[in-house]
């Protein structure tokens, strides 16, 4: 902006003189009044110059308004809003006030006449407000009579705007992502491609693009691992890019026209089971895959093979809906073959049954090829004739939407925890809503914290829903007094905490008997504690679910029972399976086998 008032221009379009034009009025307009100034209403900012609007009523407005159209950069600075600039009071000239002076409000100023509205509206597309001063769409605010009327000044229309705001940080939409969100594990034995699978799902869909692809393929090639590329859009750790195996659970999503999904991708080592149950405590969907290669099938489902434990522990966490998916259909070995697709699919349904899925329901196959895409997203009946059915993500959309205890009170079973400008925890809700700004407590600690941001799958929002996984900034904690398995809870209706519990449990797989005093490694939802078996209470028939009525002294495979246990390592948050199923479904370990599962029926203390 000019520190003085700037010479008139160059030159001057000469309109038609239609009236007399006062002199004195005619020497305000070239000296006094700066052209390139912002103008002020007197009043308003005590250093503004005076400004004298050339207005009347009637034909002495338009004879003004025309006089003024040879001042057009003045007419097109009138329909904007600027940043006022105060000038000095002393003889020296004018200075601008530096950035460490309080912001001095803009004004608005209604424009007069639309006589010149053309003339106007070119001036305003040939030159374009600089970015610090305010926003354009506050021309909104200006008013314009069109009627060739009265042309005064209205006080009433002289608005005080404030100084550019704050920029504020990138806020999701709520309602716009209302679609139904459902959380998918991809499980099955070590090097099936689940990491391949579910990266080549995100470029499918456009959540990595091509050239990101391209990066990871030329790194993969300088390690030898050309067909590992498509996994390192899940396995992002630099450990898990160099042996081609998944330690953590990955997290990533996608979306399609009528679902948003959350992507869960498990470990299939058996070194990370810990790992993958925690993944698995927070799906609605899982997808099982298994390499239809010859050889590998066999050695993940043959017992010790991860296939078989996977299944049996995404049942035990709760989910109901098993996609199989036979991968690696493309192989030499396979070439898209029928026949192996069904013998796999002859083999699995019998274990898969005994697990406790519904193989008219619970159970669909798939074949596919994760590192080609074929069945992915589109169907591949040139490559696959014999299979008519939907592709991966066309059933997944298809799938009803699961339900939810969005009344019920605020559940959220904490995964993980880091520090980063504040305590950040991840979990799933898995009942009621969240909001910023709500006062929870955090279980068993008791600790009464405040929510200060929301994260639901890497976009900010103000509220999170049941089924969301989402990360959450706490206030009045801090990391060291936060580990996975706290519950984050309403403050009015606290989940249980207990030390010694009754559970029901299932022997799956152990090879001598267990009595009494025996431990293991509990896992419910995300936490994992050791326990001891405290005492048998009774065994049940299988057939008839009658209870025996003398305590037994011991319980061995294929047997169920219900027993007394105790957490060795101080409490857990847990609840009674038949009022909070997500927090009453456990598993035991031992050795690296999973031995039992079970459910909770009582806190005992």
């Amino acid at each position: 902006m000019a520190q003085n008032a700037c010479p008139p221009p160059d030159s001057w379009d000469q309109p038609e003189n239609n009236g007399i034009v006062d002199a004195e009025m005619a020497e305000l307009t070239a000296k006094a009044l700066n052209v390139d100034a912002v103008p002020f209403v007197p009043g308003q900012n005590v250093f503004a110059r005076e400004f004298v609007p050339l207005v009347g009523n009637g034909s002495a407005a338009a004879s003004a308004a025309a006089d003024t159209a040879a001042t057009s950069s003045a007419i097109k600075q009138e329909t904007s809003t600027f940043s006022a600039v105060p000038f000095e009071t002393s003889s020296t000239p004018s200075k601008v006030v530096s950035d460490v002076s309080p912001p001095v409000p803009a004004v608005v100023i209604s424009d007069i006449s639309s006589a010149n509205g053309e003339e106007r509206a070119e001036a305003m597309e040939e030159d374009e407000p600089p970015d610090e001063w305010s926003d354009k769409g506050s021309q909104n605010s200006s008013t314009f009579d069109d009627g060739g009327g009265s042309g005064d000044v209205d006080p009433e229309h002289v608005a005080m705007v404030s100084s550019k705001p704050k920029k504020q940080p990138k806020v999701a939409n709520i309602a716009a992502r209302r679609k139904d969100h459902l959380n998918i594990v991809f499980i099955g034995h070590v090097d099936a491609g689940k990491s391949t699978i579910g990266g080549h799902i995100m470029y499918l869909t456009g959540q990595v693009d091509k050239r990101t692809l391209e990066k990871y393929e030329r790194e993969a090639k300088e390690k030898n691992r050309e067909s590992w590329y498509l996994s390192w859009a899940l396995d992002t750790n630099l450990e898990e890019r160099d042996k081609g195996k998944t330690v953590e659970v990955g997290r990533a999503f996608f979306e399609t026209e009528s679902k948003h999904f959350t992507i869960l991708d498990a470990p299939g080592h058996k070194s990370f089971v810990p790992n993958m149950i925690g993944g698995a405590s927070q799906a609605d969907v899982s997808v099982l895959v298994i390499s239809a290669r010859k050889g590998e099938f066999e050695t993940g489902f043959e017992r010790g093979g991860q296939t078989r434990e996977h299944a049996m522990l995404v049942k035990t966490a709760g989910v109901r809906h098993l996609i199989v998916v036979v991968n690696k259909m493309d192989d030499p070995t396979v070439e898209w073959d029928a026949s192996r697709f069904n013998d796999v699919r002859d083999k699995l349904t019998p274990y898969l049954k005994k697990c406790g899925f519904n193989p008219k329901s619970d159970i669909f196959y798939i074949p596919v090829s994760g590192l080609t895409g074929y069945n992915l997203k589109d169907c591949a009946q040139e490559i696959c004739p014999w299979y008519d059915g939907p592709s991966l993500i066309q059933y997944l959309d298809s799938l009803p939407p699961v339900s939810r205890m969005s009344e019920g009170p605020v559940r959220l079973p904490i995964v993980d925890r880091y520090k980063d400008m504040g305590t950040i925890v991840l979990g799933k809700v898995e009942s009621g809503s969240i909001a910023r700004g709500q006062i929870l407590t955090l279980m068993p600690n008791k600790c009464a914290v405040e929510i200060m941001q929301l994260w639901s799958d890497d976009d900010e929002t103000e509220q999170v829903f049941p089924g969301e996984n989402v990360k959450l900034k706490l206030k009045n904690v801090e990391e060291e007094d936060v580990s996975p398995g706290f519950i984050l809870c309403s403050p009015d209706n606290l989940c249980h905490t207990a030390k010694v519990f009754d559970a029901q449990i299932v022997i799956l797989e152990h090879k001598s008997i267990i009595c009494a005093g025996y431990s293991a490694v509990m896992h419910v939802h995300t936490s994992a504690e050791e326990v001891t078996l405290k005492a048998l209470i009774c065994l049940i028939d299988k057939k008839t679910n009658e209870k025996s009525k003398t305590r037994p002294r011991f319980v061995k495979q294929d047997q169920i029972a219900i027993v007394r246990l105790e957490v060795l390592g101080g409490i857990i948050c847990v609840e009674p399976f038949k009022d909070f199923p997500q927090m009453g479904r456990f598993t035991l370990r031992d050795e690296g086998k999973t031995i039992a599962i079970g459910k909770i029926l009582k806190v005992v203390a």
